[in-house]
């Protein structure tokens, strides 16, 4: 299955008063790597997955983690994401970060295919993932 790595340093404004990462900084780090994800393993940006499929985006309808190792101010952390699973309308997500080597956070995803339901104005459904996209998401 596809994975992706990046390096993020940790940012004041990641942290709390007392000077380690506020857990839902972790959350949005994470919805940026999965995007980043995406994007690599399609070859095309998520504007342009707007652009070429029925499509208004990958919402996250089960998300946890475990946290075993804080991160602070300054440190260097790698992000591992990895789709463990693609389905019909959905996909799962592992998230590994790590400082010096090891495994500080591991968080899950479930996110879903989702386009905008005509029947109902501003909201959503599930909508099975296009054939080339899901193959694409198996594949690489």
């Amino acid at each position: 299955m596809p994975s992706n790595a990046r390096t993020v340093r940790i940012e004041w404004g990641d942290c709390d008063p007392a000077g380690i990462v506020f857990y839902p900084r972790y959350i949005a780090m994470f919805d940026h790597s999965t995007t980043l994800l995406v994007e690599k393993t399609l070859g095309m940006s998520k504007h342009q997955l707007y652009e070429n499929y029925e499509f208004a985006g990958y919402p996250v309808v089960e998300n946890r983690a475990r946290f075993l190792l804080p991160s602070r101010f300054g440190d260097d952390v790698v992000i591992e994401t990895t789709l463990a699973a693609v389905r019909r309308s959905s996909f799962d997500l592992t998230h590994r970060l790590s400082r010096d080597g090891a495994l500080a956070v591991e968080g899950f995803e479930t996110r879903v295919w989702v386009v905008r339901d005509p029947t109902r104005p501003g909201r959503f459904r599930a909508q099975p993932i296009p054939p080339d996209v899901a193959a694409r998401l198996k594949s690489a």
